[in-house]
């Protein structure tokens, strides 16, 4: 099978094109500029900027899937004038013009890397949300995917393009930045951290479960159409994470108990609210869909994850 592999230079892109050319797949690349150290074996394309102008059928060329790991994702800070416009160029529109120039190409079957963010950003530590849980897409990033997979359900009913898209929580493992890897820095500095009293739960998913779970929506004949939710199985609250991010650091958790109402005050006094709400409150995935009909499961633990990452955190220059 030839794969053409969407910002094959980022965090999960990069890690999946591995996991492809491992596994035999002939890989096609685009990314916006050639990776320092590429992946061996993959026929990497440049394409500058994804957009409803971009010409895709060179790179589309002899390829049977897709999948569609390029995006604007989501920033802290958004400096763009419109965020929402932005994130819609990038994540909707770019997604519709890729998916009807595939299907005009032959191609086979898209899968599409969502978030879990489009059903929204907290649920119940105990009532998880799955593929039948409501959409309630709440920042511009979140809407430009859920308006993304939506547009790919119409092109999917019009072409007969086989559409899987894949809704995921936050992602770790080597080569992670962002909020996880300064929580890394943070843990291994020794720096106190005020969550012992946080009892909350969130799903994540270790970088090779993903790829694996990708892997599966790639090729199985059952995915066709469908939209899965995909985590590790173990939910965690931030003290927890905390804790075991130490243990893999070889260091000791420095939790002290801060009131969550006056982190919640501190928040929203520095504009961090959501921030903090994305600490304290829960997230929370029910996977089982993908794993009945995929016969899908983690190959990694949350421990065994983290030890992982920990070894390639150790290896880099963490000066910084």
């Amino acid at each position: 099978m030839k794969v053409l592999v969407t910002g094959a230079s980022g965090f999960v892109g990069r890690a999946l094109c591995t996991r492809l050319v491992t596994h035999g797949l002939d890989v096609v690349a685009t990314v916006r500029n050639l990776p320092g150290t590429p992946v061996s074996g993959v026929n990497y394309r440049i394409v500058a900027e994804i957009g409803t102008s971009t010409d895709w059928h060179a790179a589309l060329a002899g390829v049977q899937a897709v999948i569609h790991c390029a995006a604007r994702v989501h920033v802290m800070r958004d400096h763009a004038q419109d965020p929402l416009t932005e994130f819609r160029r990038v994540n909707t529109l770019s997604t519709e013009t890729l998916a009807r120039a595939a299907a005009r190409c032959g191609v086979k079957r898209l899968v599409f890397l969502s978030s879990i963010k489009v059903n929204g950003e907290s649920t119940l530590p105990d009532a998880p949300c799955d593929q039948t849980s409501p959409t309630r897409p709440q920042d511009p990033y979140a809407i430009s995917k859920w308006e993304a997979e939506q547009v790919l359900a119409r092109v999917a009913a019009e072409t007969g393009l086989e559409v899987v898209v894949l809704r995921c929580p936050l992602v770790f493992g080597p080569g992670v930045k962002g909020n996880f890897l300064r929580l890394l820095q943070a843990v291994d500095r020794g720096i106190p951290l005020p969550f012992a009293l946080a009892r909350n739960r969130r799903s994540l998913i270790y970088l090779d479960n993903l790829t694996g779970a990708i892997t599966a929506c790639l090729t199985h004949p059952a995915a066709a159409g469908k939209t899965y939710l995909v985590s590790d199985g173990e939910d965690v609250s931030t003290a927890e994470l905390i804790t075991r991010i130490a243990q893999a650091l070889g260091k000791s958790s420095r939790l002290w108990p801060c009131p969550l109402g006056l982190m919640k005050l501190a928040g929203m006094m520095t504009g961090k609210s959501d921030e903090v709400a994305r600490l304290l409150g829960s997230l929370c995935i029910d996977s089982s869909r993908i794993r009945s009909e995929l016969g899908w499961t983690p190959s990694y633990t949350l421990a065994q994850g983290l030890a992982e990452t920990a070894r390639w955190f150790r290896g880099r220059d963490n000066r910084g």
